[in-house]
């Protein structure tokens, strides 16, 4: 199955008799749950998920955005109405971050349909309310494995033997700036890969050809192992959609920078390239 849907799809299954579960995770880092948002308007049906206490555990050694508690995480899961044999439909705001960290996370966990709204919020131009739905709850039960994983050492490895990939902005990956972490700079070994390049000018995700193109100019040649991290596993996750509708598969580095960095004992590179 194809990891995002377009609006004209998602129109079509809302209107048929089988509708798919909506999800709605907007988030922006930094500022407060945007629940009253939601509240004021989204997608008819749809079901608001917390990143910070539902898609995540507290941030501490982990990183800023750890996996959750999987007890949580199922019990948000059910109450919005998720069951295994139900599809489920992700949106966010439109940068597609959050929306893929639940996209994966239900993913990771055994759901076997899952989509992200391509484009998020910005792209349905379709009606909106303010109700708030009583989803009847779901049975889904979050069975971890699904999809792999990577801790600060699987990453360090395979910065050496396969393909890592740093979703952060160039110049945080440079160690230019670092407006969060406590140290600047990146995995030795890591390539820079901005995840906002696998994004075209309507907000949407690139075609899958060109980001397969963009992403083999990055060395993942399909003989090699891949996987991306970010800041905090948010953003990396939306770098796996991609490269999962680009139909190479990839692990995820959950602790991302914000883990790595904690830690004064691991070594950090500067600089443009990966060293």
């Amino acid at each position: 199955m194809n990891a995002i849907i377009s609006t004209s799809e998602l129109v079509g299954e809302l209107a048929g008799p089988h509708p798919p579960v909506l999800l709605d995770v907007r988030y922006q880092l930094g500022s407060p749950n945007l629940r009253p948002e939601y509240e004021k308007a989204h997608l008819p049906g749809a079901v608001f998920i917390d990143l910070e206490s539902e898609l995540a555990g507290a941030p501490g050694a982990g990183g800023r955005h750890p996996l959750p508690d999987l007890e949580v995480f199922g019990a948000a899961m059910r109450a919005a109405g998720v069951s295994p044999d139900r599809d489920v439909v992700v949106y966010d705001g439109g940068l597609g971050w959050a929306s893929a960290r639940a996209w994966w996370l239900l993913r990771w966990t055994g759901h076997p349909s899952v989509r992200v709204l391509d484009g998020g919020l910005a792209a349905w131009g379709g009606a909106l309310t303010s109700e708030v739905p009583d989803p009847v709850p779901g049975t889904f039960v979050p069975a971890p494995g699904a999809l792999p994983l990577l801790d600060a050492d699987g990453a360090a490895a395979l910065a050496r033997t396969g393909l890592l990939l740093d979703a952060r902005a160039g110049e945080r990956y440079r160690g230019e700036v670092e407006p969060i972490d406590p140290v600047a700079g990146h995995i030795p070994g890591a390539v820079s890969a901005p995840t906002a390049e696998n994004v075209a000018e309507n907000g949407r995700l690139r075609p899958a050809a060109e980001l397969a193109e963009r992403f083999k100019s990055l060395g993942a040649t399909g003989d090699i192992e891949v996987g991306v991290y970010c800041g905090s596993g948010v953003s990396a996750a939306q770098q796996i959609l991609a490269l999962d509708v680009a139909g190479i598969p990839a692990a995820l580095y959950v602790g991302s920078w914000s883990e790595w960095s904690r830690d004064a004992g691991r070594p950090v590179a500067v600089g443009a390239e990966p060293q």
